[in-house]
This record gives structure tokens, sequence and C-alpha cells, in this order.
């Protein structure tokens, strides 16, 4: 069992920044792949950002490429994700999501899951 707070959401106006962090239970957390999901109200959870065990690969959604950044700190069982040119379509809340195995961009790939941080962009 693998426990994810999530933290870091706000409200923060359109170019503004946020970073979230996830913190994780238990001692294996440099072999678990974990990876950032959102949903906005009325849409289904779509792919964000996902990163390796390791922290030597990342993996982005489109619309998020070149603002957002993932980022893990094995020492500290916590994964990061740097928000920057935020736009109003972001808005939505924000998951972390743990998989034992390779990073995958499907959600139902991943076994546990955070609460979500909201985050909402304003015009």
């Amino acid at each position: 069992q693998v426990q994810l707070v999530e933290s870091g959401g706000g409200l923060v106006q359109a170019g503004g920044s946020l970073r979230l962090s996830c913190v994780a239970s238990g001692r294996t957390f440099s072999t678990y792949a974990m990876a950032w999901f959102r949903q906005a109200p009325g849409k289904e959870r779509e792919f964000v950002a996902a990163i390796s065990a390791s922290g030597g690969n990342k993996y982005y959604a489109d619309s998020v490429k070149g603002r957002f950044t993932i980022s893990r700190d094995n020492a500290k069982n916590t994964v990061y994700l740097q928000m920057n040119s935020l736009k109003p379509e972001d808005t939505a809340v924000f998951y972390c999501a743990v998989r034992f195995i390779a990073a995958s961009i499907v959600p139902s790939d991943y076994k546990f899951w955070g609460q979500g941080t909201q985050v909402t962009v304003s015009s």
C-alpha cells in the first residue's frame, strides 16, 4: 500500500506559476514511476506528466510541454510539478499517481492515487 499526499494547489492569475508536491509513503519510492494527471469539471481525467523511477525519463502531454516540468527527489519521497505560464484551461484538480513498473500515460495503469489538489487559473 502506498499513500500519496499532494499539496501546492491554489488560485493564480493567468501567466503565473505554481509548484505542486506529492509525498509518497513507503521505503521503495525510488523504484516507482510517478505521474501527474488532472481532471477538470465535466471532463475525463487526463495525463499531464510522468517520470521514471530514476528520474532519467520524463514524459509530457502536448498541452503542457515547455510550460510544466516534472521532477523527483527520491531522498524525500517527493515528486514535483513546476507549472509556469499557467492558462485558464489548466484549471483542474491535479492528482499524483504511482506505478510499480514503467511510466505510462494511461490513468488505469496506475495503482495508487492521491486525493488531489485544486489548481484554479483566473483570466
